[in-house]
């Protein structure tokens, strides 16, 4: 879809296409404004709103809608779009400091939950993973590491995907905690204002286990940013972004003994088709230097306890 009529909508009257400033979905910068593709259907849309404008009521530092006088969000077509302020700061670059604070803010995001999806956000339901999948995605994941000469054990990452399938009905008929969060909890989606994370990307907010959000970010959280490490965390880093979300909540036992599984989920789910099914990402080194540190993480999980 062109650009011109979706910043018409908000009331922009560009002539002239814009592009992207982000490569894998649309998200324009006009002004010290944003406006970017968001959740859909329009009711899901406005849920997210109400949801992030409760976290905002609550003192979290995250961006909501701008005020127009056009409707925001809006549907255009079969798409969603909502118009964010600009937030002026400075990129993750990794110090310790800013991973503490990384930390703080996603338990205080945590801690604002609601109790049963208040705010009717899409609940997390993928358990369906097969063994033929696996197969599949390892074939592609070989095919690059012999391809650029990668060492990743992808014997042994067969190994622990296919015992994250065998996992994943326990892991569903458990008791641990479910939460609303914005998810997607990365430093690319963060904008250090004044010393303070502000986050700036919270339209994949979802109904979901808390110890996954946790995963996620334990995986890849430097993913996609230019001046974060071409790794994970390590696990001196992890256990200061832990220090700081620990100001906050509490894992639950079950979430603690069943940590292990559940990260390996999370890897099934979230990182195993970026390995095999993004093929650009194994053409930059600085990708390819974190699909080798994921690859490691996974083998060594004893050593990020949660």
């Amino acid at each position: 879809m062109s650009s011109i009529p979706i910043l018409k909508r908000f009331g922009f009257n560009i002539e002239t296409e814009q592009k992207s400033i982000y490569p894998f979905s649309p998200v324009y910068k006009i002004d010290h404004y944003i406006v970017k593709r968001t959740q859909f259907p329009i009711e899901r849309a406005l849920n997210l709103v109400q949801y992030i404008t409760y976290l905002e009521r609550s003192s979290i530092d995250i961006v909501t809608p701008v005020k127009l006088s056009f409707n925001n969000p809006q549907q255009i077509e079969d798409e969603c779009f909502v118009c964010y302020p600009f937030i002026e700061g400075v990129a993750y670059e990794g110090s310790d400091e800013q991973i503490i604070q990384a930390g703080e803010l996603l338990g205080l995001i945590h801690s604002s939950s609601t109790i049963e999806n208040r705010f009717q956000l899409e609940e997390y339901d993928v358990f369906d993973f097969n063994y033929q999948e696996v197969e599949e995605h390892i074939k592609e994941i070989e095919k690059f590491v012999e391809f650029y000469h990668v060492n990743i054990d992808t014997l042994q990452l067969k190994t622990l995907l296919n015992r994250a399938v065998e996992n994943q009905v326990s892991i569903r008929n458990s008791t641990i905690s479910w939460i609303d969060t914005p998810h997607d909890f990365k430093a690319n989606n963060l904008i250090y204002k004044e010393k303070r994370p502000v986050l700036i990307d919270p339209d994949n907010a979802k109904w979901i286990p808390r110890a996954f959000d946790l995963a996620l970010v334990m995986l890849l959280f430097h993913n996609e940013l230019a001046s974060a490490p071409n790794r994970v965390f390590t696990s001196d880093e992890w256990n200061l972004f832990l220090s700081g979300y620990l100001k906050h909540q509490t894992p639950s036992e079950e979430e603690s003994a069943q940590w292990e599984a559940i990260v390996l989920h999370v890897f099934l789910d979230e990182v195993m088709w970026l390995m095999a099914e993004v093929e650009k990402d194994w053409k930059r080194t600085e990708q390819r230097e974190l699909f080798v540190s994921l690859a490691n993480v996974i083998a060594n999980l004893e050593d990020y306890p949660l």
